[in-house]
């Protein structure tokens, strides 16, 4: 179940995401011809996304509360899917730079699922799956609830923990990971739109 929440979640913020910089582009490079900063222009988009990237996990988690008892907390799920969204979205402008608008389409359709079956697949070795943002964000969602364990549930823990090859106090480093992939994409982003025509 965890698998299909972060391929959702992936799939729609990404290709939500694409809507930031695909339908503008003429206007984009008429304005950057006249003077404009390419720079303030990125940046204002992506803040304006920000209100999205805060408030979808909400929106998600506030469904799947209700269909669903998970026994992780909501504050460490919500931080969970923020950095996940945070990631995707980065991802979405690198895409929505470097291609047309069905071309961007058909890829952030793409790489999540193919991201998705390379990262939680035992059988890919650990030096590629460390690249991929969903080994980081199943790893969150794993330790987000093995925590919540207690009492006779730790040998359930430790046997969760020991499965997935899982460090409960690597939660944090899940989830920086996950924004640190944000901002780099949005740098590849960035000098994209500085250097790609």
């Amino acid at each position: 179940m965890i698998h299909s929440v972060q391929l959702l979640m992936a799939l729609l913020c990404q290709l939500a995401a694409l809507r930031s910089f695909s339908p503008e582009r003429l206007q984009y490079w008429r304005e950057r011809e006249s003077g404009m900063s390419s720079v303030a222009y990125f940046l204002a988009r992506d803040t304006i996304d920000h209100f999205n990237t805060v408030v979808k996990p909400i929106v998600f988690l506030s469904t799947f509360y209700f269909f669903n008892n998970p026994r992780s907390t909501l504050g460490d799920n919500y931080l969970v899917l923020l950095a996940l969204v945070y990631c995707v979205t980065g991802i979405g402008y690198t895409l929505a730079i470097w291609f047309e608008l069905g071309l961007a389409q058909l890829c952030s359709a793409l790489l999540p699922v193919v991201l998705v079956l390379v990262g939680t697949d035992p059988k890919f070795p650990q030096f590629i799956k460390q690249f991929c943002y969903p080994k980081w964000t199943l790893e969150a969602f794993i330790i987000a609830g093995a925590k919540e364990y207690s009492g006779v549930w730790l040998i359930t823990r430790c046997g969760a923990l020991l499965k997935g090859g899982y460090n409960i106090n690597y939660f944090a480093i899940c989830i920086g990971i996950m924004m640190l992939n944000g901002v780099l994409f949005r740098f590849v982003a960035l000098l994209s739109l500085l250097k790609l025509r």
